[in-house]
């Protein structure tokens, strides 16, 4: 029995490989991709006009006949139709913004009407995340973004989408799978808490945090309690900025290296949790910084470019999350 039901689920995947195409980043809507059923009420109204013709025939009632005709005329326009909101559809995955591990991702997709023919009611949804209902102009296009709630630190592929329309009259639900190829990037979650400072830093368990000194301007940490009132940021909080105290040190205390292996006491997820922290601080702090995990080296340095860099490290690094 178990061998007949996967000889079985074996043949409906591959005449679906057959039907839906490979997976590509921009996917057109054909005939071969589209399916149509009725829906409920289309179920309602297919078992009236029976209902309607077996009094015509039991009768012999020509208006009656006549209605049964004109009602079954008017569900086979609005099959046609349904079928062709979908039909000739573009739709194309772009690439995500990165998040961290638990938010939710979203992947933007463009839909795009080549014809005259504008397209209406149309949901799009990807795996089981939430729906998103979208009309495309005729000759236009619209964009809107799908989340995926459930992530996971790596790389995440797009889930598989369900596109369907119940347009126009909604006596018939037509619908496709259409196979996007697309991926997005989850950074891991950064420790929550106090977390002691990387080896070769300062700070009391709240994060990164650097010298006070009185030499060189090093940049600039969020304002802890017993801070001095003369290295606050005044000007930042004028601004509504969160308030944040002054760093002072020389340039070789300013420099940190966030390495793997100062985290001997923390599983492979949890290394990466600390990591990621670390990077954040540093960041937020202005204090140069390098990071070094197994299969990447990132010299030190500071800005965009680079925290985005060692997040990104940080997200691909092979291990329990992929």
């Amino acid at each position: 029995m178990t061998g007949l039901v996967t000889s079985v689920r074996s043949l409906a995947n591959r005449w679906l490989d057959h039907r839906l195409g490979s997976a590509d980043q921009t996917v057109r809507l054909g005939y071969r991709r589209i399916f149509i059923l009725p829906s409920r009420g289309g179920l309602l109204f297919v078992a009236m006009v029976v209902a309607i013709w077996l009094g015509a025939v039991n009768y012999m009632n020509n208006m009656a006949y006549l209605l049964a005709f004109l009602l079954t005329g008017l569900g086979t326009v609005a099959m046609i139709h349904t079928v062709r909101n979908l039909l000739g559809l573009k739709l194309r995955a772009e690439r995500p913004e990165p998040v961290f591990a638990g938010d939710t991702l979203y992947f933007p997709i463009e839909l795009s009407c080549p014809t005259g023919r504008p397209r209406f009611g149309l949901v799009c949804r990807l795996g089981r995340g939430e729906a998103a209902a979208v009309d495309v102009p005729a000759a236009g296009s619209r964009r809107v973004s799908l989340p995926v709630s459930e992530t996971q630190r790596g790389v995440q592929a797009i889930p598989l989408m369900r596109l369907y329309s119940e347009f126009p009259g909604g006596l018939f639900r037509a619908w496709s799978w259409p196979r996007l190829h697309q991926h997005g990037l989850v950074y891991p979650s950064p420790e929550s808490g106090p977390v002691p400072p990387p080896a070769g830093g300062s700070g009391d368990g709240e994060g990164v945090s650097a010298g006070t000194g009185e030499e060189d301007f090093s940049g600039l940490r969020r304002y802890q309690t017993g801070d001095s009132l003369r290295q606050l940021d005044w000007r930042n909080w004028a601004r509504g900025m969160e308030l944040q105290t002054k760093m002072f040190g020389n340039d070789d205390r300013g420099q940190l290296w966030l390495d793997w292996h100062q985290l001997a006491g923390l599983d492979a997820e949890g290394r990466l949790s600390r990591l990621c922290r670390w990077v954040l601080d540093c960041d937020r702090a202005a204090i140069p910084y390098g990071l070094r995990i197994p299969g990447a080296t990132l010299e030190p340095a500071l800005g965009p470019a680079h925290r985005r860099g060692c997040l990104e490290a940080l997200a691909r690094h092979p291990g329990a999350g992929h």
